[in-house]
């Protein structure tokens, strides 16, 4: 199915990036078929990339979600679950609204029961296209396995920052760390621009300052907190105490981390590894991926990590520049690889 109404012109600085996607990325072969779900907002961009499917052949299905139903969206209509189900490739190229994390997991949940390569493309913008997907994700991939294979041996993770981020996290072997470089395969579905190594953490403590970005709805709402950074106290991977002189985002924080019971969890330790970011924009798809740490609270990614428990929400919290020790071993100062 073939909705031409939908596809518009589009900027031909967006193929660079659209080609990574398609070619490098996913690894798209003419013999499959892909399901594109794209929005308004974003269909330039889902233009972008369906030219590049059109050159390698592949049969494709795009679908617009305000075509099917009214925003912000309680769960993925069925039948584009329907389709993706037929499908072996994916993307979601899309901007997430207030409360639609449900269907973003209605989604995920066919791509994982079929084994699906997805490329999580929640939030892209032109300026993402321009800057992060235009990165070597093959020296991405590189930086990340020699990384994830130190990671996965530390007991623990220490992080400093000169904004004051000083936290300590401890990991145990029944918790796994996952890569998503950028190239994706049917084990994980990953975020396009990739580049991060994560897991669920078996505890963490100590002081995590928010100089970056908070992800989800919040980050379009407040963009960059280099000015009005956000404290948060951890004792045994919960929330303690938060501080932020941006009282309406200390708030909408609050508010957001008491939704369910672990919704104040640390459910996801992260670092980042795409070496084309160098700066923060204030879009959590690219921020996250800063080489630096970012920790989230909620959703644990359980079908992934292994984490025994659930939440109904997920938050990214990013700490810039930071310095990071696995064990004894210092594998980042001040936001640059020694690795």
């Amino acid at each position: 199915m073939e909705l031409m109404h939908t596809i518009t012109d589009f900027d031909k600085e967006l193929s660079e990036g659209a080609y990574n996607a398609i070619n490098v990325c996913l690894r798209l072969k003419p013999s499959e078929r892909i399901t594109i779900i794209t929005d308004n907002e974003s269909i330039e961009i889902a233009s972008s990339l369906i030219a590049e499917i059109k050159k390698v052949g592949s049969e494709f299905s795009l679908f617009v979600i305000e075509d099917y139903a009214p925003r912000p969206l309680k769960n993925m209509p069925q039948p584009i679950l329907d389709d993706l189900a037929k499908s072996q490739v994916s993307i979601f190229c899309a901007v997430a609204q207030t409360g639609e994390l449900r269907s973003r997991i209605d989604m995920t949940e066919v791509v994982d029961a079929n084994k699906i390569r997805h490329g999580h493309m929640v939030n892209i913008s032109k300026q993402i296209m321009l800057e992060s997907m235009r990165a070597d994700f093959l020296k991405v991939d590189e930086i990340s396995q020699r990384l994830i294979e130190k990671a996965r041996k530390a007991k623990t993770i220490t992080v400093k920052s000169a904004a004051g981020t000083n936290l300590v996290a401890s990991f145990t072997p029944k918790l796994k760390w996952i890569k998503t470089s950028g190239i994706i395969s049917v084990d994980k579905w990953g975020n396009l621009p990739g580049g991060e190594i994560f897991t669920s953490p078996y505890n963490v403590n100590g002081l995590f300052v928010v100089d970056g970005v908070v992800g989800d709805y919040l980050c379009k709402k407040y963009g960059n907190l280099k000015e009005t950074p956000l404290s948060i106290w951890i004792k045994d991977a919960r929330i303690t105490k938060m501080e932020c002189i941006n009282k309406e985002l200390l708030e909408e924080f609050t508010e957001y981390t008491m939704t369910d019971e672990n919704s104040n969890r640390v459910g996801e330790f992260a670092i980042g590894t795409n070496i084309a970011c160098t700066h923060v924009i204030g879009n959590i798809l690219q921020d996250e991926k800063l080489p630096t740490v970012h920790i989230a609270f909620g959703h644990p990614y359980s079908a992934h990590t292994g984490a025994d428990w659930q939440s109904t929400t997920h938050i990214d919290c990013v700490s810039v520049e930071c310095s990071i020790w696995l064990d004894e071993e210092m594998v980042m100062k001040e936001g640059k690889f020694l690795i």
